[in-house]
């Protein structure tokens, strides 16, 4: 059904491609207004500088771009993603050890950031009533009776009928309602001080026989008594496409290496030699690449009285999460599917249609936010609205780092326990409905009464200063 004659999108990033996406079956013309020239390939550009770190395109996420766009994965795989099993292959560095490997319900598709939003463009051109004009700066929206009639540019007004704001952290489209009348949106932040710093390698046309893994984790230590900063980073040595991988590190608080001499020195006091030694044998691509702008923000036009009709919101510009969590393109693209679905269901997108799905909206964002504060809370360097108390963050520091390893462990285990912890890493459910199940309480607790007895089906803590072993113990673990 068609609601309207023109939808205006502010912004060509992923969140703005799968917003197009949903609108395209709903009015006769989208326009996308992006203010960067796009490259024709899998290239970076000044408007996504996150684009030179890892991006976990999580399985809800994968599910909802599939849903707007009929083909992505296979044309994602085709264009070199690749399709892995992280506890096939991937090198995990917990806290005891390395991880046995074994088969999981999880799989993932591994790429650049690049490279997902260049096959969404190639998607989003595919639909014939939609035009992405590049080159275009939005300066403002036109009102009119508590709506929005469409925008601003430096060269003309652009009429639309519903207008998505996809502009990403730094949207100004809030500051122009409250300039245009509307109260100042209720902000809420939590910043854990996380900074990260990536550099790209050329992987060996022929790997060590030792590398059977494509995937390298190295989890941040939980180790009270001293030991290098570096302990303290979260590690990966992540594939994408072209036979190449993006060695990152980041840290809650640290200050982190900005060149790359920095770099290579940080990397040889990690908790495994392997991370250096995976460098050492690859060509390096690129310069060291440092991002600081990472907290965790939710303007909450929610909780508006009134909020503007024939507006909507997604990606970022509404909801922005600690990068860590890889929560950004899968949050945004299923807010981009239930826009969909409420456009589906309404017969206008005047009155209180905004609203009903901002409502709706704010449910389904509840789970990553909830999921990325979870763990932000325990860190003392952590500022915002969303800041506990002392006693409550120390308990947080605590508990959420050994609660992690304990669920990891029993998912290692009890495939029960794996799937469900699976969903919730892929934000298929969320943390509160998992720790409700009777049948993960189970596989906890008999887990537990094991780990006292001494009668592991899997073993794990192999030593960190050696490679992390071959063996497949999926058998065992069945």
């Amino acid at each position: 059904m068609r609601l309207g004659t023109t939808a205006v999108v502010l912004g060509g990033s992923a969140a703005g491609l799968c917003a197009a996406g949903a609108l395209s079956a709903h009015f006769d013309h989208v326009l996308v207004l992006e203010r960067d020239v796009l490259p024709a390939d899998a290239e970076h550009r000044r408007g996504v500088p996150q684009s030179k770190h890892p991006h976990f395109l999580l399985n809800s996420g994968r599910r909802a771009i599939e849903k707007l766009f009929p083909g992505f994965e296979d044309e994602l795989i085709a264009a070199g993603g690749l399709h892995l099993m992280p506890s096939m292959d991937a090198a995990y560095l917990d806290e005891e050890g390395w991880s046995a490997r074994k088969r999981g319900t999880m799989t993932m598709i591994y790429s650049s950031r690049i490279l997902i939003e260049r096959v969404l463009r190639d998607q989003v051109r595919k639909l014939a009533n939609v035009v992405i004009r590049e080159g275009v700066s939005v300066s403002g929206l036109s009102t009119r009776d508590g709506e929005i009639t469409g925008v601003f540019t430096p060269d003309e007004h652009v009429e639309g009928d519903l207008v998505v704001d996809a502009m990403g952290r730094g949207s100004p489209v809030g500051t122009w309602l409250v300039a245009a009348g509307w109260p100042e949106p209720e902000v809420r932040t939590l910043d854990a001080k996380v900074t990260y710093t990536s550099r790209w390698y050329e992987l060996p046309a022929q790997p060590p026989p030792s590398w059977w893994w494509r995937h390298l984790v190295i989890m941040p230590t939980q180790h009270r008594g001293e030991h290098p900063a570096e302990h303290e980073f979260l590690v990966n040595f992540f594939p994408i496409e072209g036979n190449r991988a993006i060695a990152c590190m980041g840290s809650w608080g640290h200050e982190m290496p900005r060149t790359t001499e920095e770099f290579a020195d940080s990397a040889r006091r990690v908790r495994t030699p392997l991370f250096a030694d995976a460098m050492d044998r690859c060509e390096a691509l690129s310069e060291v690449h440092l991002t600081r702008s990472t907290g965790n923000k939710w303007r909450r036009y929610d909780r508006w009285a009134t909020p503007p009709r024939r507006l909507a919101f997604v990606g970022d510009s509404i909801c922005a999460f600690n990068p860590f969590y890889g929560q950004g393109i899968s949050s945004a693209a299923s807010s981009a599917v239930l826009l969909r679905e409420h456009l589906s269901r309404a017969e206008r997108v005047d009155g209180p249609f905004a609203a009903r799905f901002l409502v709706a909206q704010r449910k389904l964002l509840n789970v990553p936010w909830r999921l990325a504060l979870a763990r932000d809370r325990g860190y003392a360097c952590a500022e915002g609205t969303e800041k506990v108390s002392e006693w409550k963050r120390r308990l947080v520091a605590a508990v959420s780092g050994p609660a992690f390893s304990f669920i990891v462990g029993a998912a290692r285990e009890y495939p029960v326990v794996d799937e469900h912890f699976a969903k919730v890493f892929n934000l298929d459910e969320s943390l509160g409905d998992m720790m409700t199940n009777p049948r993960v309480l189970a596989g906890l607790l008999r887990y537990r009464c094991r780990t006292a007895l001494g009668r592991h089906r899997v073993p794990f803590g192999f030593d960190p200063l050696a490679e992390p072993p071959v063996t497949d113990y999926s058998a065992v673990a069945r």
